[in-house]
């Protein structure tokens, strides 16, 4: 697979910011589930392992695990966080999904 998922800066700052905080944690571990009101959805957990078959993504502070089966799905996207009026929440920017739902955290393909 040739494209892979990158980290906006800001995603890095934040997810950083929890690692430094969450001293027995060493990554964010991004994957895809089943479910969702769009089809599929995404699931953030912070994780002290590393499987055998993740992509190591690294920026600044930043690690981010996502296993082989979810990265077919999130190939090229992007994982922002978002600070706005409405709240704080991680994006997945996902150039594959067809839709998604008013939430952000679930899509079809």
């Amino acid at each position: 697979m040739t494209e892979t998922v990158t980290i906006s800066e800001s995603a890095a700052k934040r997810i950083g910011s929890i690692l430094a905080a969450q001293h027995a944690r060493k990554a964010m571990r991004v994957s895809v589930e089943g479910g969702g009101c769009s089809g599929f959805s995404y699931k953030f957990d912070l994780v002290d392992d590393v499987q055998d078959d993740d992509l190591i993504l690294e920026k600044g502070d930043a690690k981010v695990l996502i296993d082989q089966m979810s990265l077919v799905y999130m190939s090229g996207s992007e994982i922002d966080f978002i600070d706005n009026l409405l709240g704080q929440s991680f994006q997945i920017k996902n150039p594959n999904a067809v839709a998604s739902c008013g939430c952000g955290t679930s899509f079809s393909i």
